[in-house]
């Protein structure tokens, strides 16, 4: 297995531990995906949907809206419904290096007709949710990441003792929290802003 080439904005106490592989479990996968092949998989996963797409976008709620610091957390959600193929490949082409170098947001996308999702979360880990996993199994094994029984994440390597960091980065002057205002024409809106 390949090491996991982890994103810029990511810090795990033990990166060895980590390889590129993916596991089944009940209605999803799951997999550590290298920052450097995220961008593929995405535009592989809008090509597979010829059907109304959706993206989303998670990000930790700005500490300058967030009515109590010390003791409330959240989490604001980001929608852009009902994209073309076209239209969610433009979403990437425009704000994909940001998101692909970020440790702290979390972003995807999702079918209306078929109800699967891939989403890119913490630490380099995706979750792919379908009713047809099979066909998934393919599409990992393309982006050479193999299957596991023994699936590690990064969590799984961390500790009181050993802690991961994550963080925002800026990639040609932008970073996460300019992508609602640079995505606005294409409809972005701020659906829900929700504890975590």
């Amino acid at each position: 297995m390949k090491e996991l080439l982890m994103r810029r904005g990511c810090k795990v106490p033990f990166p060895e531990r980590l390889f590129e592989c993916y596991s089944v479990c009940e209605d999803r996968i799951i997999a550590n995906v290298g920052a450097d092949k995220l961008g593929a998989m995405m535009i592989h996963f809008i090509g597979m949907h010829d059907e109304p797409l959706f993206f989303i976008l998670e990000l930790p709620t700005n500490k300058n809206n967030e009515p109590d610091i010390e003791h409330s957390l959240h989490t604001d959600v980001y929608y852009i419904d009902g994209l073309s193929q076209a239209q969610a490949s433009t979403v990437l082409a425009r704000v994909g290096n940001i998101l692909y170098s970020d440790g702290i947001a979390a972003f995807g996308f999702g079918c209306h007709e078929s109800g699967e999702e891939f989403f890119s979360i913490e630490y380099n880990s995706v979750v792919l949710f379908s009713k047809n996993l099979e066909k998934y199994e393919l599409f990992f094994t393309e982006h050479d990441i193999p299957k596991t029984d023994n699936y590690v994440s990064a969590w799984d390597t961390v500790s009181d003792e050993h802690p991961a960091e994550s963080f925002a980065v800026t990639v040609d002057g932008k970073m996460i929290y300019d992508i609602p205002e640079m995505l606005k024409d294409m409809g972005i809106f701020l659906a829900e802003r929700r504890d975590r």
